[in-house]
Formats: structure tokens, sequence, C-alpha cells
């Protein structure tokens, strides 16, 4: 087995894997491992069935990152396998057993992506959601260049509204027992930086960073930002 540290990377609600490109570039230059998974966004439990299969096919340890829903994803994922030795969150979710995305995201005052969200039916009762894409730049990534933002909007995954509610369905969530590393923006729309905040500090997270005037796609806006507490996290975890 390697002793490398894989940094697997897992996007969120209304986006893809493309949207780590930067963060993958600054860790490659660092010499850093690092792979996006993609996300179905079908349901916390089959999406972390998902992110274990990707574990699974990795020589040595990995840092799980999670982008929004993907901090849910990762959470649950992490549960019970030694391969996984830290998780960082950006601008994600960290549930305990039993709360879920929406219930987090209404705790606290401040999130305006419900007024934003346009529904289309599966046919069993659950719909996909995705966020308008003329609305997209102002309410996901106000900070992108606008270019970029419209991509976003237009490339986003849709997510199953059973995922956003799907209670978490480990007893005992992974930040519980594994080192955890935050970084998010005070200028999030979809989350509440103060639902942000509590649950980084609930977690006990090593490192929490806040970067001021930044939107819910920190990854894509502030990439040094990112690949940096990520670098730190693998520093940390070699020691």
């Amino acid at each position: 087995m390697s002793d490398a540290i894989t940094v697997v990377l897992v996007h969120g609600a209304f986006a893809e894997s493309a949207s780590w490109s930067g963060v993958i570039a600054r860790l490659s230059d660092r010499g850093i491992p690092a792979v996006a998974t993609p996300n179905p966004l079908r349901s916390v439990t089959t999406d972390a069935e998902n992110v274990r299969r990707a574990v699974a096919g990795i020589d040595g340890p990995v840092l799980l990152v999670g982008h929004s829903y993907g901090g849910a994803v990762i959470t649950e994922a992490a549960v019970d396998d030694p391969a996984v030795v830290g998780l960082v969150y950006v601008a994600a979710f960290a549930p305990d057993h039993g709360e879920n995305a929406l219930q987090l995201t209404g705790q606290f005052p401040g999130s305006t992506l419900g007024d934003t969200i346009r529904a289309y039916p599966l046919g069993d009762g659950t719909n996909d959601l995705v966020v308008d894409r003329d609305l997209f730049p102002g309410q996901f990534a106000a900070d992108v260049d606008p270019a970029e933002a419209a991509i976003q909007a237009r490339t986003q995954r849709p997510i199953r509204d059973f995922a956003l509610g799907e209670p978490q369905p480990a007893d005992v969530p992974a930040w519980k027992s594994l080192p955890s590393w935050f970084i998010f923006g005070d200028a999030d729309k979809n989350i509440p930086v103060e639902g942000l905040r509590f649950m980084a500090q609930r977690a006990g997270g090593l490192e929490i960073r806040e970067v001021p005037g930044v939107s819910h796609s920190v990854m894509v806006s502030q990439p040094d930002a990112v690949a940096a507490l990520i670098g730190d996290a693998l520093a940390h975890l070699a020691r």
C-alpha cells in the first residue's frame, strides 16, 4: 500500500466534477495526487456508496473533500473506512445523525436559494432540482467571472429533492472520529454563514477559514485558498 495520501474531491448539488479543476491544478503543481469523483446526487446513502467505491479503488490513504451537499456525502462515506484519514469541508454541510441539508439550511437566516430553485418531476413522487440558469450566477457564484458562472449554470448537475431531505444515516458521523478542516465565504447565499460556522465549530475543525466576500462557489473563485487548506490538512496528517 502506498503511504501517499490521495485527495478525493466530491462536488455538491448544482455543480459537477469540473468545479474542482482549479483546485486540482494547484494540487498537481504541488505534487499532491487528487481526483474528483462524480456525485450522482440521488441520496446521501447511495451517493456515499459511490464515494466508498472510489476510495476502495485507490492505493493508500485518502483525504475526502466535499463541497456543499458533498459534505453530507463524505460525512457518511468515511464512516468505518480505515482508508479515510481526514475530512475537508468546502462551504459544506457537516450533519449529525438524523439531520439533513434542508433542515440545516433553514436553521439559520440568510439563504435565498429556495427562490431560485426549479423542480422537474421524476415520476416517482420525487423531483430533480436545478437552480434557474439565469439566476445561478448571482445566487451561486457572484464572485466568479460572469462568463464562467454562466457555464457553471449550464453544466450544473440536478439533485433529487429526496437527497436534501434524507436524514444523515450513520449513528456516529465521521467528523466525530476524524480530523476536519473547514473553509467557506461570508457571502454564501446558499448555506447561511451562521450555519457554516455552527457546523465547523461543532465538529471541532482544526482550521476554520472564513473568506471575506466569497460566494458558495469558493472552490471556483478561490482555488488557491482551498488548495492551501488541503495542503495544511495533508501536512498535519503527515506529522
